[in-house]
């Protein structure tokens, strides 16, 4: 998600979601947030004429029954394809796909027109441990 506020394009504009949306994007957020690309170039550039309509992230997230969440952040892409990077101790960044690497099941990046995703599997089942009879809770 920081990657993609950071460093992408938005996504086009995002839609507005009345109280009839509800149901299409449960288990969905859709998050308006400035990208680096949009957000640099604002900075630098005085705005001239009408301002364009805000564009954003799309956060998507499913519980499925076997466990495993799926998250995915789709953005409007960026100069280069997120991959894992291998930053030095004293980097300030550049771990974020390294520890989705570590966590996730699976993951990966969906190319489409105009937008990348990048999806990951994470088991989020929770295992308890099966107490004891010495436990002082369950007494």
């Amino acid at each position: 998600m920081s990657n993609a506020c950071r460093y992408a394009r938005p996504l086009g504009p995002l839609p507005a979601l009345g109280r009839s949306a509800r149901a299409e994007v449960l288990g969905q957020v859709l998050v308006g947030v400035p990208s680096g690309a949009n957000a640099a170039q604002s900075a630098r550039e005085p705005a001239e004429g009408p301002a364009e309509p805000a564009g954003g992230v799309l956060v998507r997230w499913q519980m499925h029954a076997d466990g495993v969440l799926t998250l995915e952040v789709t953005d409007g892409g960026a100069a280069t394809r997120p991959l894992p990077a291998s930053p030095s101790l004293t980097s300030r960044g550049g771990r974020g796909l390294s520890i989705v690497d570590q966590l996730a099941s699976d993951w990966g990046v969906r190319d489409a027109p105009g937008e990348v995703t990048v999806w990951a599997a994470l088991p989020a089942r929770a295992r308890h441990a099966r107490r004891t009879g010495g436990d002082a809770r369950s007494a």
